[in-house]
């Protein structure tokens, strides 16, 4: 028998350079932390999990034409999941959320749609700067410094398709195919039809 291909893919946004290397001045010698790398660094807006190929139709046509204008959208900020002595995971913070929160639920919409489980928590746009193990040191320090909190603002005119490959020094996001949003006259397919 045949083994069916799958895919761990996602939907999120893309950072611009600036924002990112702005993101990368926060980290700070830290005991348990694994900090993102600048090619790790995304803001998640629907994850999907293992897909089959035979799904994949429909993963992209979920994003096609999603009736929402572009927008700008500052990341700003930064807190963390789980107690600052017991942190799980830190992030910086974006906004407007209104904005991101309508892409994300027209995707889990269409999605849905086609089958796809919809995510039952409550949308927390984020972008995940580190995590930790379990005995990390404590982040309170760090998140009451009041400087290089604002890491740029920039312009939201497309969702991206990311495949997640697992390797040794943590997650690579490979880019599927960017959707633009209703407005934007942006298309991009880096691959030729065939996925990989």
């Amino acid at each position: 028998m045949d083994k069916v291909a799958k895919f761990r893919l996602f939907f999120g946004l893309e950072l611009p350079d600036a924002v990112k290397q702005r993101l990368l001045t926060i980290q700070q010698p830290v005991a348990g932390a694994r900090w993102q790398r600048a090619d790790q660094l995304h803001l998640t807006l629907v994850f999907l999990g293992s897909v089959e190929e035979k799904q994949l139709p429909n993963v992209r046509d979920a994003a096609r034409n999603l009736p929402v204008e572009p927008f700008s959208l500052t990341v700003s900020g930064i807190g963390c999941f789980g107690h600052p002595g017991r942190p799980k995971n830190l992030w910086a913070g974006v906004q407007p959320v209104d904005e991101l929160a309508e892409v994300q639920s027209l995707l889990n919409q269409r999605l849905a749609l086609s089958g796809f489980a919809q995510e039952k928590r409550t949308f927390w746009p984020h972008i995940t700067l580190a995590r930790f193990k379990n005995g990390a040191d404590s982040v309170a320090g760090l998140l009451k410094s009041d400087e290089r909190r604002h890491a740029g603002s920039f312009l939201v005119d497309r969702v991206t398709l990311f495949e997640s490959l697992l390797g040794e020094g943590g997650s690579v996001y490979q880019v599927i195919e960017r959707f633009p949003l209703r407005s934007s006259n942006y298309i991009d397919r880096p691959h030729d039809g065939n996925f990989r």
